[in-house]
């Protein structure tokens, strides 16, 4: 889309921008683009683009299993499936199909999780979508991407529609969601993105984190600490080019600490301090809580980074 209005989109949240406003434009010029969701239309913001591409829409119900089974037929067919449905059910309870049609027999398809991480919240430990990074990073081929807020989520839908490799698109949030992007930028899948410059420490922070992070580093720099920011949008292939192993780094996410951003950043050989949900399952609650219950907040990033570097 061009000439993003961000406060607009962020208004609509990530799904509605994505689906509601890019997608029947990019459906308007490419005609193999075909949806299936998992009884998320509605929530996704799917409702304009079924009225104008019935025939392009299909809602197969709470079956997740199934629907990537489609999809897979339709890639076959030479058709783009763009399959939604939350987070957790999508890469958890579909996981092996997703494996084994997406990773080992390459169908081309995009795969979208809403409510990642605690967006859920009151719905509790069996709707929180911790472990979907982990899971897709093991899926040989499969990019992953989180976009940091609504502006970001269309800039990557519509990089993932020109992709020829299969895309796990991450979401997070519902309307109203933050903004970290004020103007229009260049997006590349795949490359990160440098939002602060400090020469004390470095925040990789990726997803519903990077808002956080920004808030950590504006905080820190209150104490004199200046802190290098990084939105790694793209979690694989991880872009390796703005990592500062002569800093301490910080790997943020709204993801376990187990197999995510941090683990990624750890394999490359960046040793990356990680700050996520712990290896447990938690008390449930709103959104905000839930944050705060982890360390996931500006607040409380901050005071995690104090006390590892004993400040």
């Amino acid at each position: 889309m061009e000439n993003c209005n961000s406060k607009l989109l962020a208004m609509y949240g990530q799904s509605a921008s994505m689906f509601g406003m890019a997608l029947p434009e990019l459906a308007a010029q490419r005609e193999d683009i075909v949806v299936l969701a998992a009884d998320q239309s509605v929530p996704a913001g799917l409702d304009k683009f079924k009225s104008l591409y019935p025939d392009r829409f299909f809602n197969v119900g709470i079956a997740e299993q199934n629907m990537i089974g489609i999809a897979a037929g339709l890639s076959d067919e030479g058709y783009l499936p763009v399959c939604v449905a939350q987070a957790c059910f999508l890469t958890m309870r579909a996981y092996e199909p997703i494996r084994q049609y997406a990773g080992y027999m390459r169908k081309r398809m995009i795969l979208v999780g809403l409510f990642s991480g605690f967006t859920t919240s009151l719905l509790g430990n069996t709707h929180y979508a911790k472990e979907d990074i982990a899971l897709m990073r093991a899926i040989p081929g499969m990019r992953i991407v989180a976009p940091a807020d609504a502006m970001e989520a269309v800039k990557c839908f519509e990089s993932a529609v020109c992709s020829a490799i299969p895309v796990y698109i991450r979401l997070w949030g519902k309307t109203g969601t933050p903004i970290v992007y004020q103007s229009d930028y260049d997006y590349e899948l795949g490359k990160a993105i440098r939002l602060r410059e400090g020469k004390d420490i470095q925040l990789v922070a990726t997803g519903s984190m990077v808002v956080q992070a920004l808030e950590a580093a504006a905080l820190l720099a209150e104490d004199g600490i200046e802190a290098d920011v990084i939105n790694m949008h793209t979690v694989k292939p991880l872009d390796a080019s703005l990592l500062d192993k002569s800093k301490p780094v910080f790997a943020i996410e709204e993801h376990s600490v187990i197999g995510g951003l941090g683990d990624a950043l750890n394999d490359i050989g960046v040793h990356a301090r990680k700050i996520g949900i712990a290896d447990s399952f938690g008390v449930v609650g709103k959104y905000g809580y839930l944050l705060e219950q982890n360390n996931l907040t500006g607040e409380k990033i901050k005071e995690h980074i104090l006390k590892n570097l004993k400040i």
